[in-house]
């Protein structure tokens, strides 16, 4: 029987940079303030590269009325 060894994916900061790299890598153009408010809300100070991919992607999706914080 073989163990197999999980490797821990590393935690990079959900800055306004980070943010703005991983959406032009991915989509080829920058997210908006907005949009870039929300990742940073929904993943908090720290995440792996995986996670800011997929809601850098998912904030596109989004309508706009669940992105925009009310007033």
């Amino acid at each position: 029987m073989t163990a197999t060894a999980k490797t821990r994916e590393p935690k990079i900061s959900v800055s306004e940079a980070n943010i703005h790299k991983t959406a032009i890598r991915i989509l080829s153009q920058r997210l908006v303030t907005p949009e870039v408010q929300y990742v940073q809300r929904t993943l908090g100070n720290t995440a792996t590269q995986a996670d800011l991919d997929k809601q850098v992607q998912a904030v596109r999706k989004l309508p706009w009325a669940a992105i925009e914080l009310p007033e």
